[in-house]
């Protein structure tokens, strides 16, 4: 028998994480390869939502539909798949296919994993789906990344290389969650995806499945920026840029200078963009810059 285990991470969005959790109980992989032997169970990771996610999943928790697990305290995205994760792999499942709870999975989404799964031999790191928006056209925040800082704009290859990719709808084998590590739960939030999965693109070749396809149902289909984004997320974008760090020094001199030039550049986006705030603005681009100098987190393992 092999075991998929979809693991799902929420907070305070329970009409949305109903939606999903809808869509993956309607996947049909009938026609993929050994499906017969094949076995889909949901883990929901909820993040201590304060919305009642806990109360309306008690018909799902109780029919066990779904595996419920409350973390506690919001950990994150990045705390949240780190845990989420780590259960599925010490529940012994084969394959761990992670998204967050505004990811809609389309009908054959597993069932075109499962055929580029068989079509690769099971040789891969990764397999990662194509990501649209509400409107069909492509999720400019989940574009994936080939080579590392180069947006893949061809989805129509049924398999292409993929050096980054989102975690809304990853598909990884356990073994390589074991062997290469969770993702870094002290991100919390902003780059945890784009690490863990150029972690694994190091080690093993890894692909876009152009046939998978999800809907990311995201408040608007853009990527976050500083110069233009409301004053009061200005702080959180002192972790992307604090996260950011650690991801791209791995790269080299190649890494710090697309730090040192990205950084220049959004600077300058600020200044000419910016309507408010524009110190508050690029004081948030130096310290996480400088912040992420210093942070040094810790790469987990399942035990």
């Amino acid at each position: 028998m092999t075991t998929i285990a979809a693991v799902v991470v929420t907070y305070n969005r329970k009409d949305l994480l109903l939606e999903c959790l809808n869509c993956l109980q309607s996947q049909d992989y009938s026609s993929a390869p050994l499906a017969a032997d094949t076995r889909l169970d949901i883990l929901v990771i909820d993040n201590a939502s304060t919305d009642g996610t806990a109360e309306a999943l008690l018909p799902l928790i109780n029919n066990k539909t779904i595996l419920y697990f409350n973390t506690g305290s919001n950990l994150g995205g990045a705390g949240g798949f780190n845990y989420g994760m780590r259960k599925a792999v010490e529940l012994g499942y084969d394959y761990v296919w992670v998204m967050d709870d505004d990811c809609m999975p389309h009908e054959d989404t597993l069932r075109e994993f499962l055929n580029a799964d068989a079509k690769l031999d099971g040789k891969y790191g990764y397999l990662s789906s194509v990501c649209r928006w509400v409107d069909g056209s492509i999720c400019t925040m989940n574009t994936q990344r080939h080579p590392l800082t180069k947006n893949i704009t061809d989805f129509s290859p049924e398999l292409q290389p993929c050096t980054l990719a989102s975690f809304v709808s990853l598909f990884v084998p356990a073994r390589v969650i074991s062997e290469l590590g969770l993702p870094i739960k002290d991100f919390f939030i902003w780059s945890d995806d784009w690490e863990f999965t150029r972690r694994i693109s190091r080690t093993y070749p890894c692909y876009l499945a152009g046939r998978s396809v999800v809907t990311h149902k995201s408040k608007s289909n853009g990527v976050g920026n500083i110069a233009l984004d409301s004053e009061e997320k200005i702080g959180r974008y002192k972790l992307a840029y604090r996260n950011d760090v650690v991801f791209y020094r791995r790269e080299g001199i190649e890494g710090y200078g697309y730090i040192f030039v990205r950084g220049l550049y959004h600077a300058f986006l600020v200044l000419t963009k910016a309507k408010s705030k524009k110190g508050e603005r690029l004081k948030t681009i130096v310290q996480g810059n400088l912040e992420g100098l210093r942070f040094r987190p810790e790469i987990e393992y399942v035990k």
